[in-house]
C-alpha cells in the first residue's frame, strides 16, 4: 500500500481551523459564483443555481502546510470538471485563479485544478461545511497542500499568466506538493 502521509505530517482526527482575518459574513441571497477571464462567454451562478448543478462525491487525504493531514474526507460538491463544462474555456488559459471573499486568491496549473478528485464541496463527511471551514462553498484540491484548498470561494478566473495568490505572495511555494515538502517559496 503506497504511503498516505507526506513527509513532515502528523495525522489528526478533527480538522483545525487555520484562516487569515475574520470569518465572513456571508448571505446565500446574494452570494455569486463567477467564472470568468479566457472563457469564451463569463458565467454568473447565484447560489441556487450553484447548488442545482451535478453533485459527486471524492473521498481524499488532506495535508496541512503547519503539518497535520486528516485521512478519510469524504466531500459532496461541485466537481471542477462540471465547471469546465459549463464554459468554453479558451486555449490560452494555462492555470486557474481561484477568488474567495475578502480578496483571497490561490492559484493553480489548469492540470491540478482540472484533477479528477477536485471539488467545490458543500459537505464534509456528511455534514454541511461549516463557516469556519469555508461555508458556502470550499475549493478541495487534495494532491496539493491544504491553503490552495480556498474556503469562501465565489469564483474562479482562467488565465493565461501564473499570478500568485494570497499565501504564495506571502512566501508560500507557487505550487505546493505535499509530497515534494514545498511548503515555502
Amino acid at each position: 500500500m503506497k504511503e498516505r502521509v507526506p513527509p513532515g505530517q502528523s495525522v489528526v482526527d478533527e480538522m483545525p481551523v487555520l484562516h487569515a482575518g475574520s470569518i465572513p459574513k456571508i448571505d446565500p441571497a446574494k452570494w455569486e459564483f463567477r467564472i470568468f477571464g479566457l472563457v469564451e462567454k463569463e458565467k454568473i451562478l447565484d447560489f441556487n443555481e450553484f447548488m442545482s448543478l451535478p453533485m459527486r462525491k471524492s473521498k481524499s487525504d488532506i495535508h496541512c502546510v503547519t503539518g497535520w493531514s486528516k485521512l478519510d474526507n469524504v466531500w459532496e460538491g461541485v466537481s471542477s470538471q462540471t465547471i469546465k463544462n459549463l464554459v468554453k474555456i479558451l486555449p490560452d488559459a494555462k492555470f486557474a485563479i481561484v477568488y474567495a471573499e475578502g480578496g483571497f486568491t490561490t492559484n493553480l496549473p489548469i492540470d491540478d485544478f482540472f484533477g479528477q478528485d477536485v471539488i467545490f464541496a458543500v459537505r464534509q463527511n456528511g455534514k454541511e461545511i461549516t463557516p469556519e471551514h469555508g461555508w458556502p462553498v470550499r475549493l478541495v484540491v487534495p494532491r496539493l497542500y491544504f491553503w490552495k484548498s480556498a474556503k469562501w470561494v465565489n469564483g474562479v478566473e482562467f488565465a493565461k499568466e501564473d499570478r500568485p495568490g494570497f499565501w504564495e505572495s506571502r512566501g508560500y511555494h507557487n505550487r505546493g506538493d505535499p509530497w515534494k515538502e514545498e511548503r515555502y517559496g
